[in-house]
């Protein structure tokens, strides 16, 4: 995280920012790590084939994908070589395999170092790689939140997230207005909004 503080200092202070997060972070799952990465072009490509999978099949295909390159990993040139029939054999669907083609393309027209991506705004970073057909600004928070591990991200559209709210915080709304409230509340997290959304993601919702 882009940040002098460790995440317990950071829940600490989240918690003295708003006293539910600390409902919250005793409800989670597992303890939250950062998880950072240099390689962004390929969490992109790993971010394109999880959507909309379960953690344990978006692996799967994930595998077999890199096992179609004979380094096991997916150069974009290699990718570009690749037929759309081959990307399908491996479980991806024929959009995803059509998306996975415009990262590589785009990476071998463009800088994706983690370096120069790091020197732009979170904003910035969104414009840029959502130019990608297929790529939309979900996708490039969720880069944003965990590879790049940006410390102030709330990705408002996410359904885990607003599930999550919707509990923690007694939120009856939908759409606009759910959204409208959502941000009401995330204000007072910042700069630290990432951490607290892994946090939410993370928190279990008691059975009733």
């Amino acid at each position: 995280m882009s940040s002098e503080l460790s995440y317990q200092e950071i829940t600490t202070k989240l918690w003295s920012l708003d006293p539910k997060l600390a409902l919250v972070c005793k409800a989670t799952s597992v303890e939250i790590e950062p998880s950072p990465s240099v390689d962004i072009y390929a969490s992109l490509l790993q971010s394109i084939v999880s959507q909309q999978l379960s953690t344990k099949v978006a692996a799967i295909i994930w595998k077999r994908f890199l096992d179609l390159f004979p380094a096991h990993y997916p150069d974009y040139r290699a990718v570009l070589d690749l037929a759309v029939s081959q990307l399908r054999g491996v479980g991806l669907s024929g959009s995803k395999s059509q998306y996975i083609q415009n990262v590589a393309l785009f990476a071998s027209q463009n800088d994706m170092s983690l370096d120069y991506l790091m020197s732009k705004s979170d904003t910035e970073i969104v414009d840029y790689l959502t130019a990608i057909k297929g790529v939309g600004k979900w996708t490039v928070q969720m880069i944003l939140m965990f590879p790049m591990d940006r410390q102030d991200v709330f990705p408002v559209d996410d359904l885990g997230i607003q599930t999550k709210m919707k509990h923690w915080y007694d939120l009856t709304s939908e759409k606009k207005q759910l959204k409208k409230e959502m941000l009401a509340i995330v204000a007072s997290w910042a700069p630290y909004k990432t951490l607290a959304c892994k946090y939410l993601w993370a928190s279990v919702i008691p059975k009733t």
